[in-house]
């Protein structure tokens, strides 16, 4: 059974979910400490702990791709189901998992571990296409309304067409993890550039 509404408390409450991923994530950066400041000078110790800031920004302009998606999706979106909850809920779940992965990559980037905070971190940049993938065809297939897919037709084609790289590509940064730790993290990178171009390459040229 469906429902018509604007869900207005799904939106809220995923709102106040990004909020909280990504104000956490700054929380990664940790202030250089006494001891190493008094070795190499403030300077030097705020350069050593580039991977952090690595981490941070592409954690960072994900989230917030992740988040302006996630807004495109619902303003189109006019009816609500129960499954919806779920869908959106698998995505949430994930995006708060974000500063973790982001801090064990800050953390160990530099030493023989980083492969597997490379993996951990490209891992669930993947989970988080998929599950963003699984929210849109519920959407596309069982909550758009006639009217709505007339009036926001070149919308929601863009919308698939740009979604069906999402999977793959995070699949390549994953697999591109056991190979190149700099290589993995500089493709998730790229690709929320990629999704933060809406409706590029698509949208046909004036």
């Amino acid at each position: 059974m469906y429902e018509v509404n604007e869900t207005v408390r799904i939106e809220s409450f995923s709102d106040a979910v990004f909020a909280i991923a990504i104000t956490l994530l700054v929380i990664e950066i940790k202030v250089p400490g006494h001891e190493q400041v008094a070795k190499t000078g403030l300077l030097y110790s705020l350069i050593d702990i580039w991977p952090s800031y690595l981490a941070f920004v592409t954690s960072f302009a994900t989230v917030l791709v992740i988040w302006v998606h996630h807004q495109r999706i619902f303003a189109i979106l006019n009816k609500y189901d129960h499954k919806l909850f779920y869908y959106n809920g698998l995505l949430l779940f994930f995006v708060t998992f974000i500063p973790f992965p982001t801090a064990l990559l800050a953390e160990y980037l530099l030493y023989r571990e980083s492969k597997v905070a490379a993996i951990f971190y490209t891992g669930i940049f993947l989970a988080i296409s998929l599950s963003f993938d699984l929210l849109w065809r519920h959407v596309s297939k069982q909550l758009l309304s006639k009217n709505a897919i007339m009036l926001k037709k070149d919308e929601a084609l863009e919308i698939t067409k740009q979604y069906k790289f999402g999977p793959p590509l995070y699949l390549l940064a994953f697999g591109m993890s056991f190979v190149s730790e700099p290589l993995s993290i500089t493709i998730c990178l790229l690709l929320a550039l990629f999704f933060a171009l809406r409706g590029w390459p698509f949208k046909e040229p004036l």
